[in-house]
């Protein structure tokens, strides 16, 4: 079954400019949002966000790889979320909706480049980037990062950060590509590390694992279903 959430109309969304007359009812509508995607995952059950570029072809050996680890974490019991869009997200829902698991595609309404992808089988729509971060963070078990742009890193420090803060449980938060995230690691290092912008403890809450089975087999030893 399909679930869709009723929100599809786009709107300005500078909520730091001056606020003007009328303006106070869109806090309204961010609880609505926020009530509407809550009330659809609430009983989602243990699940995974993974996140990656939208701008991966099916061909290309990291979609398929997506699409493998998404199965994979299917066949064992957990849901699969994802952005919603193309590339790795669209690899990552098919793979988890046709190992027969729960897909769920939280997609942005963006006025280029993200489309719904056709394989999430619990689809939502959000105006407000804000509350889709929070709903990746507020169901998830693990943050598995494939190679991506901004968005993804985006993601990534996100989720860093209220693991090392405890704004949240230490989840794993996984890198799989050595060779792409290589660079980024050795920056953290050499810069964030070596400068004392962050502690030595905190380089522990990443992970780079390449391998579908290794991650889930990381995941699943931190996670009692």
């Amino acid at each position: 079954m399909t679930f869709k959430s009723s929100h599809t109309k786009t709107e300005k969304q500078f909520l730091v400019d001056a606020v003007t007359r009328g303006e106070s009812w869109r806090i309204f509508r961010i609880m609505g949002e926020f009530v509407d995607a809550v009330d659809m995952l609430d009983d989602l059950g243990p699940a995974v966000s993974i996140f990656g570029s939208a701008r991966v072809e099916p061909d290309d050996p990291i979609y398929q790889k997506a699409e493998e680890l998404a199965a994979l974490f299917a066949k064992n019991s957990f849901a699969v979320i994802t952005g919603g869009g193309g590339g790795i997200m669209e690899a990552a829902n098919k793979g988890a909706a046709e190992a027969g698991g729960k897909s769920v595609g939280l997609n942005i309404i963006l006025p280029f480049e993200q489309k719904p992808n056709p394989y999430s089988n619990i689809k939502l729509e959000f105006k407000y980037f804000f509350i889709r971060k929070v709903m990746f963070v507020k169901y998830a078990y693990a943050y598995i990062i494939m190679p991506g742009g901004f968005g993804t890193l985006d993601e990534l420090f996100e989720a860093v950060t209220l693991v090392q803060t405890n704004r949240i449980k230490p989840f794993p938060v996984i890198l799989m590509g050595k060779h792409y995230w290589s660079g980024l690691i050795e920056w953290i290092r050499s810069r964030l590390l070596e400068e004392k912008r962050i502690s030595p403890e905190d380089l522990d809450i990443l992970q780079v694992i390449d391998e579908p089975e290794a991650v889930v087999k990381a995941v699943r030893k931190l996670v009692i279903l």
